[in-house]
């Protein structure tokens, strides 16, 4: 009896997993937030670029364009899913 309800809620719990989990496309939250990383990172780079860190400069430029990247792959699939 206990195995037969503990599999019972197993399964349940299971279900309820799926239901709340991500379907794995990006939404527009995700975008939204990488643009806010792209202008926290902009104004770093401005900064450094401002007192001569070329070193640290140099790191956010990397940064940029990492997160570029990714909020173009989150558009182009947003979009791409909708054709």
């Amino acid at each position: 009896m206990k195995r037969m309800v503990a599999g019972v809620l197993l399964l349940i719990g299971m279900g309820a997993g799926t239901m709340f989990a991500e379907d794995g496309w990006p939404d527009r939250r995700d975008i939204r937030r990488d643009e806010a990383k792209i202008a926290h990172d902009r104004r770093e780079l401005r900064r450094d670029l401002y007192y001569g860190n070329h070193a640290a400069a140099r790191h956010e430029r990397r940064e940029l364009q990492r997160e570029y990247r990714d909020v173009n792959r989150d558009r182009r699939d947003l979009y791409w899913g909708r054709r």
